[in-house]
């Protein structure tokens, strides 16, 4: 059974457009060669300075070998990593299951 991993990264004050840009010019090039993202958002209202990334995975041992092949991408680990971790303050981390109703499932 799909499900979804939603992650919500808050960023330091000042620091969300940084990190939005490394996303998508570092980041997202080398972690889409292993995972897919379904969206990624950032906030303007409510709770400031977060982003909220969704990726799919086809079940929880796709999860395990994807997440644990990227952590071995020297791309990721030295080129994003060391930028991206000085930025944030916060990481949450969630698993959704799609209702039998939902659009994406």
């Amino acid at each position: 059974m799909k499900f979804y991993e939603m992650r919500t990264y808050t960023t330091k004050v000042g620091q969300l457009a940084n990190y939005v840009k490394l996303f998508e010019t570092i980041g997202a090039p080398i972690i889409t060669k292993y995972l897919k993202l379904v969206g990624f958002w950032y906030s303007e209202v409510g709770e400031m300075n977060q982003v909220v990334h969704i990726w799919e995975y086809e079940n929880f041992e796709d999860r395990i070998a994807k997440r644990k092949a990227l952590y071995k991408d020297p791309e990721w680990c030295n080129d994003f990593l060391p930028t991206a971790g000085p930025m944030l303050v916060d990481q949450k981390n969630q698993i959704l299951f799609a209702a039998n109703f939902s659009p994406i499932k």
